[in-house]
């Protein structure tokens, strides 16, 4: 049985690519399930079946609604690429309003390996709050692929989305093996559980 990576994308220029990401982790021996946010999942709205086809799982961006069961298998890892500005700081400031977000929120805390490597320009890059966000994401155990061991932001409007490198995030991912119970599901966070016992499907 393949661990079971959640690849997590932001509406970011690479996600018109998210296939090739979901190749990547595959062809690294990975089981992986596609969680998009709101905005992304519109560029491939037309297209969701495809992404399903090639997961072999749904694709999720929203929370389940309460008595819903979980439609994922339970992570092993989870992957966040393209990692958007906007999402950065939500995700540092604590801010799980889409199931994306809220995946690896909680994820972390609960002893799941993530990665992230980040895709926005040097403008963006600028803004104060990027820096003390990659940090506050780093000190909560995420490694985030930002600056030369990982993605450098480009010039603005100079960009190449195609050339998003997929596998070299995917490399980043630690060797895990697939595990029988559940470390994070793709249900609504809940912070009031113990962060020693990993919720169950």
């Amino acid at each position: 049985m393949r661990p079971v990576l959640y690849l997590i994308a932001c509406a970011a220029g690479p996600t018109q690519y998210i296939d090739a990401g979901v190749r990547a982790a595959q062809s690294a021996g990975w089981g992986t399930c596609l969680v998009l946010t709101p905005s992304a999942a519109r560029w491939w709205e037309a297209r969701r079946d495809e992404l399903e086809s090639l997961t072999g799982h749904p694709v999720r961006s929203a929370y389940k609604l309460p008595g819903d069961t979980d439609t994922l298998p339970s992570a092993d890892a989870m992957l966040v690429a393209p990692l958007s500005c906007t999402s950065l700081n939500k995700w540092a400031a604590g801010i799980a309003d889409t199931l994306a977000i809220g995946l690896v929120s909680e994820g972390v805390h609960l002893g799941v390996p993530v990665v992230a490597m980040p895709y926005f320009n040097q403008a963006q890059a600028a803004q104060p709050a990027v820096p003390r966000s990659a940090q506050t994401l780093r000190d909560q155990g995420v490694s985030l692929l930002l600056g030369p061991d990982g993605y450098e932001p480009h010039p603005p409007r100079q960009s190449d989305a195609s050339a998003f490198p997929w596998e070299a995030a995917v490399t980043a991912l630690p060797t895990v093996s697939a595990s029988p119970h559940s470390a994070a599901t793709d249900r609504e966070p809940t912070p009031h559980r113990s962060a020693s016992r990993p919720p169950h499907p």
